[in-house]
């Protein structure tokens, strides 16, 4: 999960998504892109309290890849903040940041 700062160009925040991209594809694979776009954080960072998010699943074959993307997001212009995480094998794919929530569903039709 990136979270990039809207504060820098689009030209910054596209070399941050293509080194990282980079990166995966170079020690291992890339499962999925998903751009959630621009949302507001629970709490601000570095005095912004939205951010463009993106989430990356990808598999690696040795942890040099993964110390390497850390390296990279970590010294990278442009990211607010950023999570690597494991996921245990049969994991869903993400939601639809877009779609209403189960819960939500149910509400509106019980009105």
């Amino acid at each position: 999960m990136l979270l990039l700062d809207l504060e820098s160009t689009e030209d910054d925040r596209a070399k941050v998504l293509a080194d990282a991209e980079r990166i995966i594809t170079e020690g291992g694979e890339l499962i999925g892109t998903h751009e959630w776009g621009v949302r507001e954080m629970a709490y601000e960072i570095r005095h912004q309290d939205s951010a463009d998010y993106r989430l990356f699943q990808f598999h690696v074959n040795t942890t040099a890849t993964l110390d390497e993307l850390d390296r990279a997001l970590s010294i990278a212009d442009g990211v607010l903040r950023f999570r690597i995480i494991r996921l245990a094998p049969g994991t869903p794919e993400p939601p639809d940041p877009g779609a209403a929530s189960p819960v939500e569903a149910d509400f509106e039709t019980s009105l």
